[in-house]
Order: structure tokens, then C-alpha cells, then sequence
């Protein structure tokens, strides 16, 4: 029997005490989202469509495309990394009625294994930061700004 390799992905996850159509709605609607991730949005998430994610601290922006919405159960962007085109892929699974367990997976990273591993470990880290600030606002209405905090400037 031969082993299949699974491709390299990073994978963060998150149990966020509130109902999945709240978590869901927090990274669809930037009105939520800029409370805990990026600063502007072209707008609300819709399938099939491109918006933009600016994070004004670090002068960056990247336009995503949105692949699927399965409302309240799952996201999937594509979104350039590294200048090649990946996908991030966030499903939302009901933990009691009052939790939902957030799953983000990103993967298709290009080049090397040791620069796909180098961007694997990054977007790990980086999605971790995004979901324990999105616990932290939805479960205690708290703006932890750990994405602006980060890379302060001159760090």
C-alpha cells in the first residue's frame, strides 16, 4: 500500500464561546472583522466576488476572491501569498448551542518545501493571532490589537 502525501497546509483552530451564525458573521461582515483583523474592507463577503482587505498599520492590502459561502458552516477565499494565488478555507462547527469551533486550513503555497514550510508556519501563526482576537472581541468585547501589535514599526 503506498502513502499519499497530504499537501503542506497550515491549519489554526479556535473554540469561540458564541453561536456559529455570530462567529460565521464575524468574517464575512468587516463592520466585526476590522474589530480584530484587518483595518478596511471593499465590503461584506459575497460568493463569486472580489473585495479587498487593507491593513492600514503596515500600508498592505490584498484582493480576495470568494470561492464558496455555505452560511454558517464554511468560507473558502483565494488569496495571493507569497505573489501565487492560495486558498483559505474556515469551517464553522457547532459545539453545544452556545460554542462553535472555528477550523481555518490555508494551503496551495508555491516554491520550495522549505519556503512552502517557511509560509505554512507563518500563516499558522497568523491565523492564530486572528482567532484568539476574534475570541477575545466576541467573548469579552475586548480590541486586543494583536495583528497591529504584531510588527510594531522599527521592530
Amino acid at each position: 500500500m503506498k502513502s499519499v502525501r497530504k499537501p503542506i497546509a497550515a491549519v489554526a483552530e479556535m473554540l469561540i464561546r458564541k453561536p456559529a451564525p455570530m462567529v460565521f458573521n464575524a468574517f464575512i461582515n468587516p463592520e466585526i472583522t476590522t474589530k480584530f483583523w484587518f483595518t478596511k474592507s471593499s465590503g461584506k463577503l459575497v460568493e463569486g466576488k472580489k473585495f479587498t482587505w487593507t491593513w492600514e498599520m503596515y500600508n498592505i492590502s490584498a484582493s480576495v476572491t470568494v470561492k464558496k459561502i455555505e452560511k454558517n458552516k464554511r468560507l473558502i477565499i483565494e488569496w495571493p501569498y507569497e505573489g501565487a494565488p492560495t486558498m483559505v478555507e474556515w469551517a464553522f462547527s457547532p459545539f453545544g448551542k452556545k460554542a462553535t469551533f472555528v477550523s481555518i486550513r490555508h494551503y496551495g503555497f508555491k516554491g520550495t518545501q522549505a519556503s512552502i514550510i517557511e509560509q505554512a508556519l507563518g500563516s499558522t501563526g497568523g491565523f492564530t493571532w486572528v482567532l484568539a482576537g476574534l475570541k477575545a472581541y466576541l467573548e469579552h468585547h475586548i480590541e486586543l490589537n494583536l495583528i497591529a501589535d504584531r510588527f510594531p514599526k522599527g521592530k
